[in-house]
């Protein structure tokens, strides 16, 4: 809704709302809360409110557009679009309150492009064509001159191969429980990318077991308590066009998070142990990582043997094809994905180009093990939250200073890769305040990379990601000023489900 100035007040009181005045003060005017009382730096964030509170009134008052102020201009499809200025934009709320910017977001003029970011429509938008390039997008010069500023296509494919990651949480979540009685069932994965087809369901297997008695006494468990469990797939490009869009084919591995006590188990297990395959002893990995890597279930092979044997199944079917291998894990995933990309880089004579992009991973081995992956010519993508502390472990305790000073000790955890490093502090949307299991949220990632520009702009205005799913799974780490308005555009959170989540249109759109 678009209110004239002009239209809404006496000649005389227009004064009051001139948004170029140095000042803003009026005895008598009912938005000038600070004519009343004197005020205290503890009182702000009140009588901010108060004041947004009076301009609501204000606005309900006046719902007639001003036609000296109202622009119709004449859009390429031949619409007509009103353009105008708004009485929050004239009253300039950001330069009178700095702490609160984001009050003139709400203005009339951001109401449209707000409601369009809290819809969960589904989009399918074509992207841009990699074409040859698309060794540069998989890391073959360690991205170089890709991150900062963030390319628009990079952005779209790390986003693209996060939401593969989000299809293997829901996968497992649809289904956690794992048979006993023998093999399992082949499983329905939903896709973001229907390009794509699953061809092989991935399963790790914990080495350790909780004792008997926890059976007895907490018999609900169920499936927290499996030693086995579904982690992820192997899809593969199936689409003619999406393979030429891309320059070739490519083989996705997908890997989830921690979810049962098992794995929770596995991960404290933080002991540097020797890679079972290297001859060398300074190439040592995590030795809960490397159990859920290694270790045969029951009724199902170990991570490691599935993952290879389907590989080289793949890479024997596409002989002859340009063919690339992206492996991409959040959390747990993001560890296991690298000992993925390390046993499947020599598991043929001509593996193509491999690649791994994590989503804030832990540390996973130490400086031989960094130095093993570089030699296989393994490119990691790391993508990190300034304010995750899961990215910060195992090593953390003797703090970040001393863990770069001792690099060169076998017993100390490196990290892998390349970094791109986002804020949760740069969201417009999130609380500054925000707490642990946001920051390493999966969805909160993907918001803060496609809102990501650059180090000295780390938001861009025209960040396309729904805010539907992050307000779904986050809503208490989510403004209230973008809550209630979220509320008052008839989007219950409790109504959404997301049976898969959306694409992004294309950057260039």
């Amino acid at each position: 809704m678009m209110i004239g100035v002009g239209l809404t007040l006496p000649a005389q009181n227009l004064n009051v709302f001139n948004a170029r005045r140095a000042s803003f003060k009026c005895q008598k005017s009912p938005l000038n809360p600070t004519s009343r009382r004197h005020v205290s730096s503890a009182s702000s964030t009140e009588l901010t409110r108060e004041t947004l509170s009076n301009l609501e009134k204000l606005l309900q008052k006046s719902n007639q557009p001003d036609p000296e102020r109202v622009v119709k201009t004449s859009t390429s499809n031949g619409s007509i679009e009103t353009k105008g200025k708004g009485l929050l934009e004239g009253l300039n709320l950001s330069r009178i309150w700095p702490e609160m910017k984001a009050a003139e977001e709400m203005s009339p003029r951001h109401l449209n492009r707000l409601q369009r970011l809290l819809s969960k429509t589904m989009e399918y938008s074509p992207r841009n064509n990699l074409g040859s390039r698309w060794r540069e997008y998989h890391g073959c010069n360690d991205w170089s001159g890709l991150l900062d500023p963030l390319d628009e296509n990079l952005r779209r494919e790390v986003v693209r191969y996060g939401e593969f990651v989000q299809a293997a949480y829901h996968g497992f979540h649809s289904n956690p429980a794992m048979s006993t009685d023998g093999a399992p069932l082949p499983r329905h994965v939903a896709l973001p990318d229907r390009s794509y087809k699953v061809t092989k369901s991935l399963y790790t297997t914990s080495s350790v077991g909780l004792p008997k008695w926890v059976d007895d006494v907490a018999p609900d468990l169920g499936w927290m308590t499996q030693r086995s469990s579904w982690i992820g797939y192997v899809a593969v490009c199936d689409d003619k066009r999406e393979i030429h869009r891309m320059g070739r084919r490519e083989i996705v591995i997908a890997l989830r998070g921690t979810a049962t006590c098992m794995e929770w188990a596995e991960n404290f297990r933080a002991q540097l142990d020797q890679i079972p395959e290297s001859d060398d002893p300074t190439q040592r990995v995590e030795r809960g990582f490397l159990s859920l890597h290694k270790t045969r279930g029951a009724h199902v092979p170990s991570l490691a043997e599935l993952v290879v044997e389907e590989v080289q199944r793949l890479i024997e079917m596409y002989k002859g094809e340009p063919l690339s291998i992206t492996i991409t894990g959040h959390s747990l995933g993001a560890a296991l994905s690298l000992l993925v990309a390390d046993e499947i880089s020599s598991c043929a004579p001509h593996v193509p180009p491999v690649a791994v992009f994590s989503f804030g991973g832990p540390r996973v081995g130490n400086k031989g093990f960094v130095e093993r992956l570089n030699k296989k010519n393994v490119k990691v993508l790391r993508i990190v939250n300034n304010q995750d502390l899961i990215t910060k472990v195992p090593g953390v305790f003797i703090g970040e200073k001393a863990q770069q000073q001792q690099q060169d000790n076998p017993w100390t955890y490196s990290h892998v890769g390349t970094e791109l490093r986002v804020d949760t502090k740069m969201s417009p949307y999130l609380k500054s305040n925000v707490d642990i299991a946001c920051c390493h949220d999966l969805e909160a990632y993907l918001h803060l990379v496609d809102g990501y520009l650059s180090s000295k702009c780390p938001f861009r205005s025209n960040a396309k990601r729904s805010l539907a799913k992050l307000l779904h799974d986050q809503g208490s780490n989510v403004k209230q000023l973008y809550t209630h308005k979220a509320l008052s555009l008839n989007l219950e959170r409790d109504r959404f489900s997301f049976p898969m989540p959306s694409c992004l249109p294309s950057p260039s759109q």
